[in-house]
């Protein structure tokens, strides 16, 4: 077969280390960027719940990667509709490769096969593998054995979920990295009562950052409830 380069991929110019409220987990940060500087473990896997920021992460080592010179690829996974397998083909020559929603790819025996192939390769041209999931690794539904065993070999590391007063400064925190400011009061009845989950904050976040905007003043408690109630 031929050799084939992948699809680019779109930096997401906000979701760099220094960008990511660690929350907790600084082992984890601290485990990724030595993966990447080559001088820690050759494949990571991380997990968690969803909208701990797993995607951010792995935006944040292929960042990382680039500013020492290095050759990257990010990609996630969709629930459904899977991409071609000739998506791997290629793949194996890049110093890292962080696949997002690996779980995804389970049961599929085509995709399970091309990814053990593109494995195999990387590996054993010493290239490293960051990949995340929100299952561990030992619960995915992979049904190639070698497969299963061998995003096993790595270090699975699982992601913190915030406490209250972190979750209260984590949106503080990313607000101003976005460039506005929310009072910890703000912050607080956000996180009580307008966010099911952390994507949904997420979600939220940005739109009361295009509003606060559009206004042009601080996103203060009444201003907020204002926001809300308009919906």
């Amino acid at each position: 077969m031929a050799e084939q380069l992948p699809v680019n991929f779109e930096f997401r110019a906000n979701q760099t280390f220094n960008d990511f409220f660690d929350g907790g987990n600084e082992e984890v940060i601290m485990h990724l960027q030595r993966c990447v500087e080559e001088e820690g473990e050759q494949q990571v896997f991380i997990w968690g719940a969803h909208g701990l920021g797993k995607s951010h992460l792995l935006q944040a080592c292929c960042h990382y990667a680039y500013s020492l010179k290095q050759q990257a690829f990010y990609y996630s996974f969709p629930k459904t509709n899977l991409p071609d397998p000739a998506l791997m083909v290629g793949l194996d020559k890049f110093d890292l490769v962080c696949l997002d929603d690996i779980d995804h790819i389970a049961g599929d025996p085509v995709w399970e096969r091309a990814f053990f192939t593109f494995f195999n390769q990387h590996r054993s041209d010493n290239h490293r593998l960051i990949m995340s999931s929100s299952l561990a690794p030992l619960t995915m539904m992979i049904e190639l054995p070698d497969l299963k065993t061998r995003i096993n070999w790595g270090l699975a590391l699982k992601l913190k979920e915030f406490t209250e007063p972190e979750s209260i400064n984590a949106l503080i925190f990313k607000a101003k990295r976005m460039g506005f400011e929310i009072t910890p009061q703000v912050s607080a009845f956000l996180i009580k009562h307008h966010a099911k989950n952390w994507e949904s904050i997420w979600i939220l976040l940005n739109k009361l950052d295009e509003a606060s905007l559009s206004a042009n003043r601080k996103l203060t408690l009444p201003f907020l409830k204002k926001i809300l109630a308009a919906d």
